[in-house]
């Protein structure tokens, strides 16, 4: 199988070439400069036309969205057991944390850090603001369902629902109150973070921040 994985430094595309890692998948990676726009260059824009990232390549197949390509992985490699099996309660709970992620989670993080696109630059300061109490919101409820139900996600097993989140705690670390402000946020990223692949992930792209 040949697999191709299209990324950047501290992109959504960590949590796929984490996983890569993870699950002992050959890969070839291929960081792209976004300081040089290689995500716009026409090359890359033939393979992925969002001029976005990540973009997994598997025998040719194109495959975007990191949440998807996540999900797909895993069900790639059912014996690692980082999904519930389809059909089961376990399963419909995989699908709302991963829903959760990429449409409560992602898109408040868009609009704290691009925070002129949906309201233009004279509205920045009061998009951020709601961007701000719209993660520290979504983050209690993660808190609060750790504490209820954890040490993860799902129970007592990681999942990629845990990658994932993990990925977003740390996109939050230089905000006004970081998710692992969260005593049980900070206890599962610490779980996650001592994971080898994570390390190794790390390591391979060169981050050095919240370890």
């Amino acid at each position: 199988m040949s697999v191709v994985l299209y990324g950047s430094q501290s992109t959504a595309s960590l949590v796929v070439h984490w996983l890569l890692i993870e699950l002992g998948i050959e890969h070839e990676l291929r960081q792209l400069d976004f300081d040089k726009r290689e995500q716009k260059s026409p090359e890359y824009l033939a393979i992925n036309p969002a001029g976005r990232v990540p973009t997994l390549l598997i025998d040719g197949q194109v495959l975007t969205e990191s949440a998807a390509i996540a999900m797909h992985l895993a069900d790639l490699h059912p014996e690692a057991g980082l999904a519930p099996a389809p059909g089961t309660p376990a399963r419909g709970d995989y699908y709302r944390w991963m829903c959760f992620c990429t449409y409560t989670l992602m898109p408040a993080y868009r609009a704290w850090f691009y925070p002129h696109e949906p309201a233009g630059e004279s509205n920045v300061v009061a998009v951020k603001e709601q961007a701000r109490l719209q993660l520290e919101t979504a983050w209690q409820q993660v808190a609060d369902h750790l504490q209820a139900g954890g040490p993860y996600m799902l129970g007592e097993r990681p999942t990629v629902v845990d990658f994932m989140l993990t990925m977003l705690m740390r996109w939050s670390r230089n905000m006004p109150r970081p998710s692992d402000g969260w005593p049980a946020l900070a206890a599962h990223a610490r779980r996650m973070k001592d994971r080898p692949a994570r390390v190794e992930v790390y390591r391979r792209e060169g981050i050095g921040d919240w370890t």
